[in-house]
């Protein structure tokens, strides 16, 4: 079994980070900062395990912003640093520099090939708005690729885990940063600009919207992709324009046969189904599936095909599981499961959701 995210929060991370500090500023109290950092570190979640030895380091190099700042840009200089060795000190940056501006985000700027900056620099977005978007705006011309992508990542609307930024709820602010990486040589930044755009067309699908088709006429080496990952959550949602600019067009496809393996399945097994799709005229079809229940409707992914001629046909089979999570909860009783044809329900079959026997058989 992995090891808990928060687990990589722990001596040798603290350590490594007070080596690094230590070596940049010979009177920090090192073996206090541990001590410091570890006390209580076990009981806590990731998150506060991070804040934890941020508060550490505040208290222990107890040096005013900026020149606890320049110490930690050095102290990058000095070890590797690494995501759980590096996420406290931009931790420190986005919750006690928010006075000082430029050196905050000089340091981000260094941090962050490391450890990502992009939960450290929203206290600056929306305390400083402009300045700091300049700044990103700036990192995005960078050489290096980690720069490049916080500008697009640490100013997304709904970035997860991260304070929300009200101003970045609208859809112009970012778009001097999207257009500039919209077709980066980096697939890391890339991706994180498609999930920008994603975001954006939660609150602002024609903005989105036009914002791709945009990119999509303009073309790029990897401008595609781009879309249609942006798009994703449009075409979850069987946007008639956000299939049209993937080439999916709404009602081409029909489903000549679907059939479940079984019409009752057990929590935490697997229900296999396979369904018989057909193309009225050429062009994608994209096919997703949804899981019904009152009150919730899930949908997810099933396949793509392009069909080169009129009538042809693809077959797909797919294992849909029902493994308990600790954040979703999976009642028994009855489902509905419909196939999902560029935007269109082709297809709907029944089936229940039993408890588990006890006795495994």
């Amino acid at each position: 079994m992995a090891q808990p995210l928060k687990e990589m929060v722990n001596r040798d991370s603290v350590g490594l980070l007070a080596d690094g500090v230590a070596a940049a500023h010979a009177p920090f109290p090192r073996e206090r900062f541990v001590t410091t950092a570890l006390e209580g570190l076990g009981a806590l979640e990731l998150k506060d395990r991070i804040r934890k030895v941020s508060l550490a380091l505040h208290e222990t190099l107890a040096l005013p912003f900026p020149g606890a700042a320049a110490v930690l840009r050095e102290a990058a200089t000095r070890v590797r640093l690494d995501m759980w060795s590096g996420w406290p000190a931009t931790d420190f940056v986005g919750a006690y520099g928010h006075d000082h501006l430029d050196e905050a985000m000089t340091t981000l700027a260094v941090l962050t090939p490391y450890s990502t900056g992009e939960f450290a620099v929203r206290p600056y977005l929306d305390r400083y708005q402009d300045a700091a978007l300049k700044v990103m705006i700036g990192w995005a011309e960078s050489d290096d690729e980690h720069l490049r992508r916080l500008a697009s990542e640490g100013s997304r609307s709904r970035l997860p885990w991260a304070t929300r930024v009200r101003w970045l709820m609208e859809p112009g602010p970012t778009l001097p940063i999207l257009d500039r990486l919209r077709d980066d040589p980096s697939e890391y930044v890339r991706r994180s600009v498609a999930n920008h755009v994603n975001d954006i067309a939660k609150d602002h699908p024609g903005a989105a919207l036009a914002l791709l088709g945009r990119w999509s006429s303009e073309g790029g080496s990897h401008v595609e992709r781009v879309v249609r990952h942006a798009v994703r959550g449009l075409i979850r949602a069987g946007h008639p324009e956000a299939l049209a600019l993937l080439g999916a067009a709404p009602g081409n496809g029909a489903v000549e046969s679907f059939g479940l393996a079984s019409d009752e399945v057990a929590v935490g097994d697997r229900l296999r189904f396979t369904v018989v799709v057909s193309a009225a005229s050429p062009g994608p079809l994209l096919l997703k599936y949804a899981v019904r229940r009152d009150g919730s409707r899930r949908i997810f992914h099933l396949a793509e095909r392009e069909a080169a001629t009129p009538g042809q046909t693809f077959t797909v089979t797919k294992s849909h599981s029902f493994r308990p999570v600790t954040t979703r909860a999976e009642p028994p009783g009855p489902r509905e499961l419909d196939v999902i044809v560029n935007g269109e329900i082709r297809a709907t079959a029944s089936f229940t959701l039993v408890d588990a026997d006890p006795a495994g058989g």
